[in-house]
Parts: C-alpha cells; sequence; structure tokens
C-alpha cells in the first residue's frame, strides 16, 4: 500500500497576476509568452513601473510543479512536494497553501532559512497570454537536502518540474529524485515547463530526463524544441525515444497522447481563454490524477482537457477546490451517458 500517489519537486513561487497590455510589454522590455528569469532588482522594476496596475493584482501560492501537485491533491489524489521557501511572510503564505490544499512536505521546509521566498510576476495580455518574469530567491538554491526519500519510496507516482534545469543544485536534486525513483519501482513523470527552458537548457533537460522517463509533458512549442522538429507529429515520433509515454498539449486544439502502444487525440472544450497561466500544470495534475485512477490514456486526457480549459477561462493557475470535485462529476456523467 502507498502511502501518496504523487510525488512532486519544483519551485516555490508567490504569483503576482497583472492584466497588461501588449504596448506595456514592448514599453518594459518583456519577452512575450515565455519564463524569464530575473533578479530582485528588475522585478522590482517591474512591479513600480506597473503600480497603477497593481489594484487588479492577485497573489497565489504558485510555481509549475506545486500548481500540478495541488490539482492533483484537489482532485483527491494523497500528495507530497518537495520544495525551498524562506523564514519569510510569503513561506510562511505558501507553508499554509500547501497544508490548506492537503500537500504534506519534508520536515526542511519548516526550518527557518534565511533568504527570499521566491516569486513570479505574472503579465496576462488580452489574447490571455501569459509572460513570466521570475525571481527564483531561495528556490534557486533546491537541493538534494530537500529531498525525502522515505516519501519518495512510498509514492506511485515522482513529478519532476522542467523549470529546475535552470539551477545547478535544483537540476541535481531532479536527477536524484528520478534515479531514486527508477531504483525503488516508482514511476517517472516530468514536464518540460516552457519553452525558453527547451531553448536554453536543452543538454540539461536530456540529463534530467535519463534514458527514458514513464510519462513526459510539454506543449507544441516545448515537443518542436526538444526534437528539432518542425510539425507535431514528427515531434511525437522523435519524444518516443525519450519517453514511454507522453502528453502534448495543443491548446485549442486539444492534446496529443501516447501510451507506449497507441497515440490518441483528444479534443479541448470551446471556452473564452482570459488568462492561460497554469493551464499545462493543471493539465498535468488532473491527468496524473486520472491514471492513478485506472483512467485510460484518452479518458485521463479528456478529464485534463476540461479542467485546463476551466483554468483558462476565469484568472489564476488554479481552481478552487470545489471547481475540482464538479469537473470530477461532470465526467463520471459524460461517461454514463456514453455508456
Amino acid at each position: 500500500m502507498h502511502q501518496y500517489d504523487l510525488y512532486g519537486i519544483g519551485a516555490a513561487l508567490l504569483d503576482t497576476e497583472i492584466e497588461v497590455s501588449d504596448d506595456d510589454l514592448q514599453t518594459l522590455g518583456v519577452d512575450k509568452g515565455v519564463m524569464t528569469l530575473v533578479d530582485d532588482h528588475r522585478q522590482h522594476q517591474l512591479v513600480s513601473a506597473l503600480s497603477d496596475h497593481l489594484v487588479t493584482a492577485k497573489r497565489a501560492c504558485g510555481g509549475s510543479g506545486a500548481n500540478t501537485v495541488i490539482a492533483a491533491s484537489y482532485f483527491g489524489l494523497r500528495t507530497f512536494y518537495s520544495c525551498k521557501v524562506a523564514a519569510d511572510e510569503n513561506g510562511d503564505f505558501y507553508r499554509a497553501d500547501l497544508a490548506d490544499a492537503g500537500v504534506a512536505y519534508p520536515g526542511t521546509l519548516r526550518e527557518a532559512q534565511p533568504g527570499v521566498t521566491g516569486k513570479c510576476l505574472v503579465l496576462i495580455t488580452p489574447d490571455a497570454e501569459r509572460s513570466m518574469n521570475t525571481f527564483l530567491g531561495i528556490s534557486a538554491e533546491l537541493s538534494i537536502a530537500e529531498l525525502d526519500v522515505d516519501a519518495l519510496s512510498a509514492s506511485r507516482w515522482a513529478y519532476i518540474e522542467g523549470y529546475l534545469v535552470s539551477s545547478p543544485t535544483g537540476k541535481a536534486a531532479a536527477i536524484e529524485l528520478r534515479q531514486t525513483a527508477e531504483g525503488v519501482g516508482v514511476k517517472t513523470a516530468l514536464s518540460l515547463s516552457d519553452p525558453a527552458m527547451v531553448h536554453l537548457f536543452h543538454d540539461g533537460l536530456r540529463e534530467m530526463i535519463g534514458d527514458s522517463v514513464d510519462l513526459l509533458f510539454c506543449n507544441r512549442d516545448e515537443a518542436l524544441g526538444f526534437t528539432g522538429t518542425d510539425n507535431v507529429t514528427a515531434a511525437a515520433e522523435a519524444l518516443k525515444d525519450f519517453c514511454r509515454g507522453f502528453a502534448i498539449t495543443l491548446g485549442a486544439d486539444g492534446a496529443l497522447l501516447w501510451d507506449g502502444q497507441r497515440e490518441y487525440r483528444v479534443a479541448a472544450p470551446k471556452v473564452h481563454a482570459i488568462d492561460t497561466n497554469g493551464a499545462g500544470d493543471m493539465f498535468a495534475g488532473a491527468f496524473l490524477y486520472g491514471i492513478n485512477r485506472d483512467m485510460s490514456f484518452e479518458e485521463a486526457g479528456e478529464l485534463a482537457c476540461r479542467a485546463a480549459g476551466q483554468v483558462v477561462s476565469q484568472y489564476g493557475p488554479r481552481l478552487q477546490a470545489d471547481q475540482h470535485s464538479q469537473l470530477l462529476a461532470a465526467e463520471v456523467e459524460a461517461r454514463g451517458a456514453e455508456s
């Protein structure tokens, strides 16, 4: 009997979302649609320049891996998350948010750590695209010391956030987690996280993947960039060398899935997208819930597309707790109608 269904590792970031225009991005020199690592000075500079926008700002416990693990927890999985926060107000907020979501974490997260908890400024344009400026803070120091081998060994799946590739100690922790998981029979999943990470740290991501992971998550741009191909069909074929299953999200076109034997195309619900921040994280959380509950890849993909569609139709990278149960109820109803 496993104590946890899902063990995740990733950066701990306090997200602040602000609605901006494309002209704002150009004026501020912000690259659109990707995650850019910045220092504390640059982030303060951006916040100051956008001071008149802050009335609409929204704060949330985030980081890609955390969003995925929290979603999985709200759907009903037993989850554990390794990350690093500082002994500051944002660190206290972060720990409380994990606990409220039912996510367990290692004892190291309770220890007072000098430094600054990581922060991500998420700029949302009218086309729903998100442009992220991230100051990793103490998350840049996430290391093997934050791993809990006992919790990992008692888990069914291990989930690795690809953003860790940008930190030498974070990358080492991700590799250690994968190798340990493989050694004790825990299945491994990894997200490529962002086109910029694929472009800047391709070789590092290859190291994190090792010979192969059980499940690889990526979007269209990440798949093309990682494989050096120019179409999804070719990218899907090339990805099979790095994993035993994958999920390529295609935005409004749904997702392309491979379970190791068959490929599936899953449609996305028609929604009015206003904020794409967290869509891929939610997809991964819902998908991991589905396969942990013995859904087929196709069934898990359908749930994940519905969940991601719900996220992009509202502001913020996460759903409220009751929205997860509503999605599951709708899924059960849909299955009943089909049978």
